[in-house]
């Protein structure tokens, strides 16, 4: 008789089409399950899994049990139609034993991929379903292919569960591994190796094919770019953007309400203080517990009225710490992501090349994330986020991760930015120095409360609580109490200041800034004192001094001042004589209240 390769041709067609339906089942459920947050999670993910750890014949005779005549789907067949003892019971089984790797394969995947990715493609206007082709699917797509291949390679030596429910029958549900046992069986030992040789090197064959091509691909991608255009304008909102909100942390409670225009509204306050998650309210990301966000007149949050626009319909651009740039799309690709379908393929080119020369990156439109340095991913997500042409600007401390040179850099082109962009822009930073540069008014949060809402001017210059001095870089404070008109003293400096502006009944504080504490020859001077050096800490170019007012120290830590000069004032400082003195101008001195 010839010999029967008939297992060969049934094993490929079974294994085939189980790999083609677990691919489908497998992705599904674990997309489905990774945002799944309800109390039968545990449960679900431990079905999905059990096929993996339950013996073969035992899945076997489960689906025995349930594609039998008697069996819960069984009963709903046709009664001339039956399931078991043929091909589609050998398919069935062979899906229900791959499915698991399929499954975990796919979960791990898409686990992986960076929340911040998903959040900004929200932003942008991508639905779900949009979000899920277009980000989730191809970034999990080296995890899936590695899913499907041992999917594949599972359903192809599945022998125990087959056995059980499709039975051994040639030419129809004899597999590979069935012809290997009953070779075996009858002492065709030369049989058995072939069929062992075919499968393990069908196997083989398919691992490593994918290895290879995820190894080697290079995916070639259109350049979208053409002729620049350097007039491209962004919109104009009509108000701006208001907040009034409230959301419980796990630490406090944000409480926040505040206005903002086209100036752009700096929020500084320490890390953790509520800064971000005030950004991730606004553009839809997070859900206040209560309260009311509008910008130009649309109602985007109203907790009373029941309404929570999804982020993709806000018109938001969100600027992210670690920028989030679509790893697996060029430059032009990126900055078009957000745009609408309808727009033609030349208007497309022409807004590409208008954001890349708005943030000095022309020619970089095919390049890949991976192929830029950190300031040019920067500019490039600046550019995402303006190519929509969004009602609000959302930047969560942008130069955070950046060096100190390319830091400066980058500032100065962002400023010149949003010189051009007219509309609402948010910026969050708990650099004082950054906030000051880049933003006109300031909102200074402390565990998640406003503590101070004014142009940066009155806030830095006049601050009306410690808490908002110190967060704003003063160093020195003393307890302060009332002594006589325009008089405070200031119990831990151990001196009478005399004071400019009025004095409030609820003075707690008196403070001085390190730069601002000055040194005089003349003794005779308002709010003058001899002072003794303590210690000193350098900087690249300022020296700080820490004198103690008085009396000389007694310890390293007997201090009262830090006061902040140039290097070169320090070299004609240093070979005074003790005691200095120094002046605390009475123009210069905040009265603060707790």
């Amino acid at each position: 008789m010839p010999f029967d390769i008939s297992p060969l041709w049934i094993s490929l067609k079974i294994a085939s089409i189980a790999t083609v339906i677990t691919f489908f089942l497998g992705i599904l459920a674990a997309y489905w399950m990774l945002g799944y947050r309800g109390k039968w999670k545990s449960l679900i993910e431990a079905i999905f899994i059990l096929p993996l750890i339950l013996p073969p014949t035992v899945v076997g005779f489960l689906l025995l049990l349930l594609f039998g005549k008697n069996g819960f789907v069984g009963m709903l067949l046709p009664l001339n139609f039956s399931i078991v003892f043929t091909w589609y019971a050998a398919v069935i089984t062979a899906t229900v034993v791959a499915f698991p790797l399929m499954y975990k394969t796919a979960l791990g995947a898409f686990a992986q991929i960076d929340a911040n990715l998903l959040a900004v493609a929200r932003t942008l206007g991508a639905s779900e379903w949009s979000i899920f082709l277009r980000i989730s699917l191809p970034l999990a797509s080296k995890g899936i292919i590695a899913g499907t291949t041992l999917a594949f390679a599972r359903a192809l030596g599945e022998f125990g569960a087959t056995l059980m429910l499709a039975g051994n029958i040639p030419g129809q549900t004899q597999t590979i591994p069935m012809a290997i046992y009953f070779a075996v069986e009858a002492g065709e030992m030369s049989e058995a190796w072939f069929w062992a040789v075919a499968i393990m090197s069908i196997s083989l064959l398919a691992i490593a094919s994918v290895n290879f091509w995820q190894d080697d691909r290079k995916r070639q991608k259109k350049d979208l770019s053409q002729s620049p255009i350097s007039n491209f304008q962004f919109p104009i909102p009509n108000s701006g953007l208001f907040v009034d909100i409230q959301k419980q942390l796990s630490d406090f409670t944000l409480k926040v309400s505040f206005s903002s225009d086209e100036q752009p509204l700096g929020l500084l306050g320490a890390s953790g203080a509520g800064k971000s998650m005030i950004l991730r309210c606004i553009a839809g990301i997070e859900t206040p517990t209560q309260g009311r966000i509008v910008l130009n007149g649309r109602v985007l949050f109203d907790s009373e009225r029941g309404i929570n626009i999804p982020s993709r319909d806000r018109c938001i651009g969100y600027l992210v710490q670690n920028y989030a740039l679509f790893p697996h799309l060029t430059v032009a690709e990126n900055i078009v992501f957000g745009l609408p379908k309808k727009i033609s393929v030349a208007k497309i080119k022409q807004q590409v090349e208008a954001q890349l020369a708005a943030v000095q990156l022309q020619g970089y439109s095919h390049r890949y994330p991976r192929e830029l340095s950190g300031g040019q991913q920067q500019r490039v997500a600046l550019a995402r986020a303006l190519a929509s042409q969004p009602e609000a600007l959302l930047l969560d401390e942008p130069f955070s991760a950046l060096d100190t040179h390319l830091r400066s850099q980058i500032e100065q082109q962002l400023i010149t930015s949003l010189g051009n962009y007219q509309g609402v822009t948010l910026f969050v930073t708990h650099n004082l120095e950054e906030a000051y540069r880049v933003c006109q008014d300031l909102l200074v949060l402390e565990k998640g409360n406003a503590i101070a809402y004014s142009s940066k001017q009155n806030i830095f210059e006049r601050p009306k609580v410690v808490s908002v001095a110190k967060l704003t870089g003063c160093k020195n404070f003393s307890r302060a109490r009332i002594s006589a008109s325009q008089e405070v003293e200031a119990i831990d400096w151990g001196c009478t200041l005399r004071v400019i502006e009025p004095i409030s009944d609820l003075l707690s504080y008196v403070g001085i800034r390190a730069h601002q504490v000055t040194f005089t020859k003349d003794p005779n001077q308002e709010n003058t004192f001899h002072c003794w050096l303590v210690r000193t800490s350098e900087s690249p170019h300022r020296m700080t001094l820490y004198l103690k007012l008085n009396s000389s120290p007694t310890t390293s830590h007997d201090y009262h001042l830090q006061a902040e000069v140039f290097k070169e004032k320090w070299a004609v400082l240093k070979d005074q004589s003790f005691p200095w003195y120094v002046r605390l101008d009475p123009m210069r001195l905040m009265l603060l209240e707790e």
